[in-house]
């Protein structure tokens, strides 16, 4: 069976309205070619927002008002917002707070596909 292309709306998630836990892991589908080829446009990743942020860490961050999906690197005590496609620019951030969880597993719909990260 072939894999097909399938639109998800993005759906801005009001924080008040959430019933989620902070801390929940949740899902969210790469979008983009930034972080390839580790993680393909359309690959699901799990996002744990309460994960250890350590320097190397595939990173949901807030820049600019938008969320983005990046390697945190840390350097001479500045943070930065690594793509893997080196056709994107690096970007620095501020602090660690503008992390918002820590990739721990890119999903699949094949074993092989899958993959945990620390």
């Amino acid at each position: 069976m072939a894999d097909k292309d399938i639109d998800i709306p993005i759906i801005p998630i009001d924080a008040e309205m959430s019933s989620c836990a902070e801390a929940e892991p949740f899902a969210l589908q790469v979008l983009g070619d930034s972080m390839e080829p580790e993680f393909r446009h359309g690959c699901v990743v799990v996002i744990d927002p309460a994960g250890t942020i350590r320097d190397g860490s595939y990173v949901l961050a807030m820049y600019n008002e938008e969320y983005i999906f990046r390697q945190l690197v840390i350097a001479e005590g500045r943070y930065f917002l690594k793509p893997l496609n080196e056709a994107y620019d690096t970007l620095e951030i501020p602090g660690l707070d503008a992390i918002k969880g820590i990739i721990v597993q890119r999903a699949g719909r094949r074993r092989r596909d899958r993959k945990h990260y620390v």
